[in-house]
């Protein structure tokens, strides 16, 4: 709104102007059709971009290991494997081959947020089950995955502070995105192997030496081959501070989300 127009009318006019627009945007969201992204359903208002059906179809239904994401047959942290090198726990409520991994996928490359609400309640719930069990602890703060300046600019958005942001509003807890920075606009990571990811984000990031916390959740949209979030947790681990990683969606080796019962 031009400066002009908020000069020539009185205040309360002002706020009759902006409580008429609030109003109207609100009528015009509920007087759209509000259906689900995957089978076009209607789904009822307030929740949107997922419907309760297609979500639970692409959640995970059983035990699954937090070190690899293999399935498992009892709830417990990780597999045997995994037992002996004790990895950096990863917890997700969908596998990114599943269902749900092309609308994780649609936030960060095609801008499409509807379903980023309800992917974010349900890694919550995820989270606050393990909780429950034992098999995590909750951090003292959420650090979100940085973007470097170019790549942001370039983006408009950082869909991890996206999702870190209604983390810290559902949990209750400290959205920390000073400290951390991406100091290198590296090449995208999608296509690249292994090796070629590590080359790719040797000393990409940096921290600042006055970072106050001990406990914290490193979060990212999807996590693959773990590069990213390893060279970033590695700063941190450095100085003693513990890292577990939250994600909406989680793309495992082909194989290890294989039904247990039919090995």
């Amino acid at each position: 709104m031009p400066r002009f127009v908020k000069r020539i009318w009185p205040p309360s006019a002002w706020r009759i102007m902006c409580l008429g627009y609030q109003l109207g945007t609100s009528w015009l969201a509920g007087s759209l059709p509000n259906r689900c992204l995957l089978c076009h359903q209607s789904i009822p208002i307030p929740e949107t971009g997922i419907c309760i059906v297609c979500l639970q179809s692409g959640l995970y239904h059983g035990p699954i290991c937090l070190g690899c994401g293999k399935s498992m047959q009892i709830e417990v942290d990780y597999c045997g494997e995994c037992q002996k090198r004790q990895p950096r726990k990863v917890v997700a409520p969908c596998s990114y081959h599943q269902g749900l991994g092309a609308w994780v996928g649609a936030i960060k490359y095609q801008g499409q947020l509807a379903a980023l609400p309800v992917l974010c309640r349900a890694l919550v719930a995820r989270i606050k089950l393990l909780e429950l069990q034992g098999l995590i602890t909750l951090p003292q703060a959420i650090v979100p995955v940085p973007l470097h300046p170019k790549r942001l600019q370039q983006r408009g958005f950082n869909q991890a502070w996206l999702i870190a942001h209604e983390l810290s509003q559902l949990l209750q807890l400290p959205l920390v995105s000073e400290g951390l920075t991406r100091q290198q606009d590296t090449r995208p990571q999608a296509g690249l192997s292994g090796a070629q990811r590590r080359r790719n984000l040797h000393d990409a990031f940096m921290l600042a030496d006055d970072f106050a916390f001990q406990r914290i959740a490193l979060v990212d949209d999807v996590v693959t081959t773990g590069t990213t979030v390893s060279e970033i947790a590695r700063l941190f681990e450095a100085r003693y501070v513990h890292v577990q990683v939250w994600c909406l969606a989680r793309a495992e080796a082909p194989g290890l989300l294989d039904d247990v019962d039919a090995v």
